[in-house]
């Protein structure tokens, strides 16, 4: 194609090609991700050289904007109060992930090659991010919902934060160890002004700044098409400053996507949400078009480093993830899989690297060694690693659950293995302060719990068998929503075979839904109420997440938690 062709007709051709190839994937069973990547691989000029990099350098402020959008979603999964539950293994996730992964890189490159000890630490840092925007696509395209897809999407904005510190920290030593050797002094009052934690700091501020304005400038705002373009005011912003500022686009716009989760948690009409009808053709720009910039060049050049770089890093996310899972106590599909799921690597990698090819303060060999190593990685993660991810996926359990269930509404995160008496009204008020905790009500604690109890009241929802199931019917809200709490010892309250209450199931339902309601009500009765299986795995269950696997992926449950149809 021309070099001087229409940009809008390139746009056009890079679109199709990335709808194409991800649909030819599909047919091999292979994530979309990895079809348009090697379809951009083919394209580039490596290759058949279709577009050139002049044409390439077009669409820059297009893949900004793509991976701008694609960090406000992932930091959009980081609400702190409904990751609570898996605090302990996400905060050993992000310490393992950022000592083990770039200790086994640093140990394999120094006992393997003959780079120095500053490229090795450099690369080693690199390794230990993850490419969101891959991740997000393939658990959009699988359909992917669960405990295990909230880890990962929130490890991967965990650990993406922590690369970007270190790298910083290494890159600052990099530069001190060169001092001696550079005589400009320009540059030596570079390298002392460089401070790890300025453009970190910067950008964070940025984002939440940006984001909290976002909230602002929308609180009275209710039409669709007006928010939609204030996101996109807000994104197109915080993109813009952190390219004429020199900030990370990346952790400034996670920093505004973890601003709108936490501080409007359930306001869905801002931020990445009013894209999602074009997400799929931004997916399919963005990987072509990073596919362009790889090539087997710096494959065959920096192949062998590449090669141990990568298995390294995959042994050491691995290894991470195995260890802080299984210290954590979480279960066989965490430990198993949850390493391997943050295999892809891409975006965060390149523009890390651009800050060491770019910069004079390293000498001429550093950076070149640098940029070949760095593309060869990006590209050997970028083929293989969307492939890991979805396997992982799909042996985790979480695959294809992104569907309404008729128990959709329990999860890890409103789910309690330590509920305690002494008395029916303390146990109750428990789920009652779990549940607002979560949502956003148009009521207070102290008027859903009134409620509850005036149903209560009138009839005892103690079922038996162990299990009771306090509920109101009121109008708030247009979903279910509640909690459970498991009593291994057991409470002694009034149900009609005098057996102890070791599962309480707290249910909310608007008043608009009264045959889901009914659905709920007989989907438990059935299956806990009267399934000693059940009942005996449930009632001494260890923590929140294995009673979330058991409702939701062992197969004694699938005949009441059954998918409801949309038209529902």
């Amino acid at each position: 194609m021309p070099a001087d062709a229409n940009v809008l007709l390139i746009l056009a051709v890079i679109l199709v090609v990335g709808t194409v190839s991800a649909s030819f994937a599909k047919m091999l069973h292979l994530p979309s991700v990895t079809g348009q990547i090697v379809a951009g691989v083919l394209m580039g000029p490596s290759v058949f050289a279709v577009l050139t990099e002049q044409s390439l350098d077009s669409f820059e402020p297009l893949v900004d904007f793509a991976l701008g959008l694609m960090a406000v979603a992932v930091g959009s999964h980081l609400n702190f109060r409904r990751l609570a539950v898996a605090r302990r293994r996400l905060t050993l996730l992000l310490l393992f992930e950022a000592t083990i992964t770039p200790l086994f890189v640093f140990s394999l490159l120094m006992l393997f090659t003959d780079i120095t000890s500053t490229a090795a630490l450099l690369l080693a840092t690199v390794a230990i991010s993850t490419a969101p925007a891959t991740v997000l696509a393939i658990v959009k395209e699988t359909a992917s919902k669960g405990a295990f897809v909230t880890t990962l999407v929130a490890a991967v904005a965990l650990n993406n934060l922590a690369c970007i510190i270190l790298f910083e920290l290494a890159r600052t030593a990099a530069l001190a160890s060169q001092r001696a050797a550079v005589l400009t002094p320009d540059i030596a009052a570079r390298a002392d002004m460089s401070h790890p934690f300025i453009s970190v700091a910067f950008s964070l501020l940025l984002g939440f700044t940006i984001g909290v304005l976002l909230i602002l400038a929308t609180m009275r705002i209710v039409r669709t098409d007006r928010l939609s373009v204030m996101s996109l005011i807000a994104i197109l912003l915080t993109t813009g400053l952190t390219e004429e500022l020199g900030l990370s686009v990346l952790l400034a716009c996670l920093c505004m996507g973890v601003t709108l989760a936490n501080l409007t948690p359930d306001k869905e009409e801002i931020g990445h949400r009013v894209f999602e009808s074009f997400e799929t053709a931004i997916f399919a720009v963005f990987f072509t078009v990073a596919g362009m910039e790889l090539n087997f060049q710096s494959l065959a050049i920096g192949g062998l480093l590449a090669v141990i770089a990568f298995c390294g890093r995959l042994a050491g996310k691995v290894t991470a993830g195995y260890l802080s899972m299984r210290i954590s106590g979480a279960t066989q599909r965490f430990r198993r899989w949850i390493g391997l799921s943050l295999t892809p690597q891409a975006g965060l990698a390149v523009g890390l690297m651009l800050l060491v090819t770019d910069d004079a303060a390293f000498d001429e060999e550093l950076r070149s060694l640098f940029l070949t190593v760095v593309l060869a990685m990006v590209l050997l993660n970028e083929i293989v690693g969307p492939i890991l991810t979805r396997m992982s996926l799909k042996r985790s359990g979480d695959f294809g659950r992104d569907r309404a269930r008729v128990l959709d509404f329990l999860s890890e995160q409103n789910i309690t293995t330590t509920l305690a008496g002494p008395d029916k009204e303390s146990a109750i008020r428990r789920l009652v302060d779990m549940t607002v905790g979560l949502h956003k009500l148009s009521i207070d604690a102290d008027t859903l719990f009134d409620a509850v109890m005036d149903a209560e009241n009138t009839s005892s929802t103690c079922v038996g068998e162990g299990l009771a199931l306090p509920h109101a019917r009121l109008d708030v809200g247009d979903k279910i929503i509640g909690a459970m709490g498991i009593s291994r010892e057991g409470l002694a309250l009034d149900s009609p075979d005098q057996r102890p209450v070791h599962c309480m199931v707290l249910i909310i339902t608007p008043t608009t839904m009264p045959e889901r309601h009914l659905e709920v009500l007989q989907a438990l009765a059935a299956s806990i109420g009267r399934d000693r299986s059940i009942q005996q795995q449930l009632y001494h269950i260890d923590s929140p997440a294995h009673a979330d696997e058991l409702i939701h992926l062992d197969q004694q449950f699938e005949d009441w938690n059954y998918y409801l149809d949309d038209g529902e």
